[in-house]
C-alpha cells in the first residue's frame, strides 16, 4: 500500500506500520491519523497478517501533534473540532479492539498523542537509553482527552492522574514500573527482542484465541460482577467449540507441538 506519511510492509505473517515523517519527529496530523486508520484496518482484514508492529522512522517514535496542524485546528469551530477528534477516537478504538496483537516498538520520545498511540497497543517494547514517554498536553493548554480513557485502563487512575496533570516526561524504566511499558531492553538488542516476541506469537499462539482474549479485554470493563461472569462463561463455552481449541487440546493430549 502507498501512503504519504507511513510505510506499510508485510512479511512472514507480520505487518509493520512505520510513521514516516522523521523530519517532523513523526508528528501527528489529520492526514497521518487517517492513514494510520486505513493501515490498521487493512492489516486487520489481511488473512496473511497475524501480528502488527507500529514504529517510528528516525530518532523519535512520535512527538505528538504537528505544529502546523495545531495552528490549523485553532481556527476550527466546535463541529469541525468534534469531527476531527472523532478521527483520533476511531483510530485508537480500532487498535484497541483489533483482534490481532499490536506491538509498539518505541526507540525514542513518545509524547502526547504519540504516547497515546503507544498506550493503546497491546505490548510496548522500549529502548532503555533513548525511549521516553509523556502526556505533555497540559503544557500547551490542551488535554489528552481521548488518550486518557485508554491510559486509565493501562496504568490505573492514580498514575494516570499524575501523568496527565504533571505533563512531565518519564524514562522507559519509569514507564515500565507503572505498567505503561511492558519490556525495556538496551538498544543493542532492541530489534532482536522484537523479532523474538513476534516469533513467539506467530509460532506458539492461536490467532483466534488471541482475538477472543482481546475481545474480552475490550468488553469486560464496566460490567458488574454477574454480567462479567455471564459474559466470561459464554466466551469460555464458545472458545471450546472453535477448531483451534479442538486442535490444540488434541495436540496437547498427544504431546504434539503445534505450529500456529
Amino acid at each position: 500500500m502507498q501512503f504519504s506519511r507511513l510505510l506499510y510492509e508485510t512479511s512472514n505473517r507480520k505487518a509493520t506500520i512505520t510513521l514516516n515523517r522523521p523530519e517532523k519527529r513523526n508528528a501527528l496530523d489529520d492526514a497521518m491519523v487517517g492513514e494510520l486508520g486505513t493501515a490498521f484496518q487493512h492489516a486487520a482484514r489481511d488473512q496473511n497478517v497475524k501480528v502488527i508492529i507500529v514504529r517510528g522512522a528516525g530518532p523519535a517514535f512520535c512527538a505528538g501533534a504537528d505544529l502546523e496542524y495545531l495552528s490549523r485546528i485553532a481556527k476550527y469551530d466546535l463541529e469541525e473540532n468534534r469531527a476531527d477528534s472523532n478521527k483520533l477516537t476511531h483510530l485508537f478504538k480500532t487498535i484497541y479492539e483489533l483482534r490481532k496483537p499490536v506491538i509498539a516498538a518505541v526507540h525514542g520520545p513518545a509524547l502526547a498523542g504519540g504516547c497515546g498511540l503507544a498506550s493503546v497497543c497491546d505490548i510496548v517494547i522500549a529502548t532503555e537509553e533513548n525511549a521516553s514517554f509523556g502526556y505533555t498536553e497540559v503544557r500547551i493548554g490542551f488535554i489528552p482527552a481521548v488518550v486518557m480513557i485508554f491510559l486509565i485502563k493501562r496504568v490505573g487512575e492514580g498514575k494516570a492522574r499524575e501523568l496527565v496533570l504533571r505533563g512531565n516526561m518519564i524514562s522507559a524504566n519509569e514507564a515500565a514500573t507503572i505498567g505503561l511499558v511492558n519490556i525495556v531492553v538496551p538498544a543493542a538488542v532492541f530489534e532482536q527482542t522484537i523479532e523474538k516476541l513476534v516469533s513467539d506469537l506467530l509460532q506458539n499462539n492461536s490467532l483466534l484465541a488471541m482475538g477472543l482474549c482481546k475481545e474480552m479485554l475490550s468488553k469486560l470493563h464496566g460490567l458488574n460482577l454477574m454480567e462479567a461472569l455471564d459474559f466470561a462463561a459464554n466466551m469460555n463455552a464458545a472458545a471450546r467449540m472453535t477448531p483451534d481449541c479442538k486442535e490444540g487440546i488434541a495436540a496437547f493430549l498427544n504431546k504434539e507441538k503445534l505450529q500456529w
